[in-house]
C-alpha cells in the first residue's frame, strides 16, 4: 500500500506542477501533507516536517548566502570578463549561444556546486536569451544537463556517496568512468548544437547592420539571415548605446549582457574579489569548513569590503532578496516532501518493490539494471536516499550473481544528468528562479533530453567495458 501511495504522491506532484495547476511551493507542501493523512500518519506530520527541515536547513543556509555572495560578485564585475568572452564567441547567433551555455555550465561545474554553476551561467547568458527572444527553457535544460554530467566529479557528491556506501575508493569508481562521462558531455554539447540550430531556424542569425549611437533613436536595425527568410527587422535598443547583436569587428561595442557602467562596479577591488572567490572555492573543495559557514563568511566579507557603507550593503542585500526568498522557500517546502516520503516509509517500500521486481534472468546484468534504475530513483529521491538506502541492496544482489561492486557503483552515476532537474534538488530552483522559468515548463522540456543523455552514458560505459 505504501508503495502505491508513494508513486501516486510523486505522480500527483509532477502532473500538477507540469499542468501549472499549483505552484511548486504549494505542491511540495500540500500534496505530501494530504498523502500523509491517507497513509494514516497525519498525527506524525509535524515530526516528519521538522526532520525534513532539520536535514535541509544547512543546504538552505548555504544557498541563501551563496546567492548573496555571487550576487555581489556579479554586481562588482568579477564575471564581466567571462561574460564578454562568451558574448564575443556567441555574437548574436542562437546556435553559438546555446553551445556557449553548455560549455560555460560544464566549465563552472568544476567547482562541484550546482547552485554556483547555475548562478554564474544564468547571470552570463540570461540577458542574451532575453534580448534575442530565445527559449529560456533551452538555457535551463542545457545548463542542467551539462552540470549533471559534471556532478559526478569526486567532490561533486554522488561519487563520494557511492564510495562511502559501498566502502570503495572514490578514484576507483570515477577514473574508469571518465571515457563514458566524456561521451555524455560530448552528447550534451552535440544536443546543444541541435537545439541551437532549431533556435537559429526559428529566429535567424542576427548581424550588425546599423548602430544608432544616439540615445534618442528608438531602434537598432538588424538583418535576419536564415529562419523564415531574409529581411530587416527592428528591436529595441539596448541601454548605453549597446547594439542588440555583435558584429565580427565590434565585440566590445555590442550587447554586453551586464551593464558596463553600473554603479556597483568595483574595478579597483577586482583582484581582491577574484582571490576571495578562489580561496572560497578552494576551501569548499578541501572541506576546510562546512560549506554554509564558508559562504556566510564569504558573503559578509564581500559586502564589508566592497560596500563599506551600511545603506549600500542593505541595497545589495535587498537587490538579491527575491532570489534568496524564492530559493530558500522552495528548499524548506521540499523538506516537507522529503520528510513525508522518508518518515512514512514510502521511499523504502518503493525502492524495495523495484529491487524485488527485477527478473531473475537479469541477475548477471545487475550493473545495467542499476544504471537504468538510477534514472527514476535519483529523480524521485535524494542522492542520500538512493546511494545509502538503495545502492547497497543493488550491490548485494549483483554480488550474488558475480557482478563486482565497482561496476554497480559506476553504473549508479548514470542518472545524474536527470537527477539535477529533480524537484528534490535545491539547486534546480536557483536555476529556474534566476532564469524566470516555470519549473513545470523546465521539467517538460528537460526530462526527455536528460534521460537520453543518461542512456548515452550507460551505453558508452557498456561499450567500453566499464559497466
Amino acid at each position: 500500500m505504501l508503495t502505491i501511495l508513494g508513486f501516486a504522491m510523486i505522480a500527483t506532484f509532477l502532473v500538477l506542477i507540469m499542468l501549472k495547476k499549483m505552484s511548486p511551493i504549494a505542491a511540495l507542501v500540500l500534496i505530501p501533507a494530504l498523502f500523509c493523512v491517507f497513509v494514516g500518519k497525519g498525527a506524525q506530520l509535524g515530526d516528519y516536517v521538522i526532520d525534513g527541515v532539520t536535514s535541509l536547513a544547512p543546504t538552505a543556509a548555504m544557498l541563501m548566502f551563496a546567492i548573496v555572495y555571487f550576487g555581489v560578485m556579479i554586481d562588482v564585475g568579477l564575471f564581466d570578463p567571462i561574460v564578454r568572452a562568451i558574448l564575443k564567441f556567441c555574437k548574436a547567433d542562437p546556435l553559438r549561444i546555446v553551445v556557449g551555455t553548455a560549455l560555460l555550465a560544464a566549465i563552472v561545474s568544476l567547482d562541484g556546486d550546482g547552485s554556483t554553476t547555475f548562478m554564474i551561467t544564468v547571470s552570463a547568458m540570461y540577458p542574451l536569451y532575453k534580448r534575442l527572444k530565445m527559449s529560456l527553457v533551452v538555457m535551463t535544460g542545457v545548463a542542467a544537463m551539462a552540470n549533471g554530467v559534471m556532478n559526478t566529479l569526486p567532490w561533486g557528491g554522488p561519487t563520494a556517496r557511492a564510495a562511502t556506501a559501498l566502502k570503495l575508493d572514490a578514484s576507483d569508481i570515477f577514473v574508469p568512468m571518465i571515457p563514458a562521462l566524456a561521451v555524455g558531455l560530448v552528447f550534451v554539447i552535440a544536443l546543444s548544437y541541435v537545439l541551437g540550430r532549431r533556435e537559429r531556424r526559428r529566429l535567424g542569425v542576427l548581424t550588425l547592420d546599423e548602430v544608432l549611437v544616439e540615445e534618442k533613436e528608438p531602434e537598432t536595425l538588424l538583418v535576419g539571415t536564415g529562419g523564415s527568410g531574409t529581411g530587416k527587422s527592428s528591436a529595441p535598443a539596448a541601454g548605453s548605446g549597446a547594439a542588440a547583436a555583435l558584429g565580427d569587428d565590434e565585440p566590445e561595442d555590442g550587447f554586453q549582457g551586464l551593464d558596463p557602467h553600473r554603479a556597483t562596479l568595483r574595478p579597483r577591488l577586482y583582484w581582491f574579489n577574484a582571490l576571495l572567490t578562489v580561496v572560497l572555492l578552494t576551501a569548499m573543495i578541501m572541506e576546510w569548513l562546512p560549506i554554509p559557514v564558508l559562504f556566510l563568511l564569504g558573503a559578509a566579507l564581500a559586502l564589508t569590503v566592497n560596500f563599506p557603507h551600511m545603506p549600500d550593503q542593505k541595497a545589495r542585500i535587498g537587490a538579491h532578496a527575491e532570489n534568496v526568498l524564492n530559493v530558500s522557500g522552495m528548499v524548506f517546502a521540499a523538506a516537507v516532501f522529503t520528510g513525508v516520503l522518508q518518515g512514512t516509509g514510502m521511499v523504502d517500500h518503493m525502492a524495495r518493490w523495484l529491487v524485488d521486481n527485477i527478473p531473475d534472468g537479469m541477475g548477471p546484468h545487475m550493473a545495467f539494471v542499476t544504471g537504468l534504475l538510477s534514472l527514476p530513483l535519483t529523480y524521485f529521491m535524494s542522492n542520500d536516499g538512493f546511494y545509502f538506502g538503495v545502492l547497497p541492496v543493488l550491490a548485494e544482489a549483483g554480488q550474488a550473481h558475480g557482478v563486482s561492486t565497482l561496476e554497480i557503483a559506476r553504473a549508479s552515476l548514470v542518472g545524474q544528468p536527470l537527477h539535477m532537474s529533480s524537484p528534490l534538488v535545491p539547486a534546480v530552483y536557483v536555476l529556474v528562479g534566476m532564469a524566470k522559468v516555470e519549473f513545470g515548463d523546465h521539467t517538460r522540456f528537460v526530462v526527455k533530453w536528460a534521460a537520453l543523455t543518461c542512456l548515452v552514458i550507460l551505453g558508452a560505459g557498456i561499450l567500453f567495458g566499464i559497466i
